[in-house]
């Protein structure tokens, strides 16, 4: 089974991949932290990168689709994937139906999780990540056991570069000018799913396998 999660910053898509990833035994793809990866390793990849994720803009498409087509021929995802991240734009989604149409593998469905700008920001900004297991904590819903530690590893807590008010106000303004867009592109194909995300985690997640119940 394929599947792209799609949502504000913020709105919990990488969490509800998580789950969704777990149930089905099929690998959560999150380019945003492929990205990041590669940034702290000093990549070429990452130096090309990081210039635009420190301003909250799109990695430009040609490097987004390469990186994705050779992760979809990895070998843990012949049975299925969850894109988290990806597509970003109309291009991107246009480029990955010519793979997926290549191996004649075509997605299942498009999930769209929908919180408002005031909820996204608030999210992000709080947000602290473990940079070994990837836990994210919150400063006000999920804080950890010790005081900006990792309680699974004992790691120090990390905040990413982006994450400051001015910047996801920004990454906002550019999530609603060319993301956006894919919901439109995703319906006419009558594959997207729209999830209200502003309720607890739990809760969320019961809607997503709701909307999902024909495909599972």
């Amino acid at each position: 089974m394929r599947f792209v999660f799609l949502g504000l910053p913020g709105a919990g898509k990488g969490t509800q991949a998580r789950v969704l990833s777990d149930r089905l035994g099929i690998p959560q793809i999150s380019t945003g932290d492929t990205l990041r990866e590669a940034v702290q390793e000093g990549t070429s990849l990452g130096v090309q990168a990081r210039t635009f994720m420190d301003r909250g803009e799109y990695v430009p498409d040609e490097v987004m689709i390469r990186m994705v087509d050779e992760r979809l021929h990895e070998p843990d995802a012949t049975k299925g994937f969850i894109l988290d991240g990806f597509p970003r734009t109309v291009p991107q989604a246009r480029s990955l139906d010519d793979v997926l149409r290549a191996a004649a593998t075509p997605l299942d469905a498009v999930v769209q999780f929908v919180i408002s700008d005031a909820i996204a920001i608030r999210r992000i900004t709080g947000r602290y990540t473990c940079p070994v297991c990837k836990r994210t904590y919150h400063e006000e819903w999920s804080r950890p056991i010790a005081d900006l530690t990792c309680d699974a590893d004992g790691e120090p807590l990390e905040k990413r570069s982006d994450e400051d008010t001015l910047t996801v106000k920004r990454r906002l303004a550019v999530y609603r000018e060319q993301t956006a867009p894919l919901d439109a592109f995703y319906a006419e194909r009558e594959i997207l799913r729209i999830v209200d995300a502003e309720a607890p985690m739990d809760d969320v997640s019961e809607r997503m396998f709701a909307a999902l119940r024909d495909v599972l």
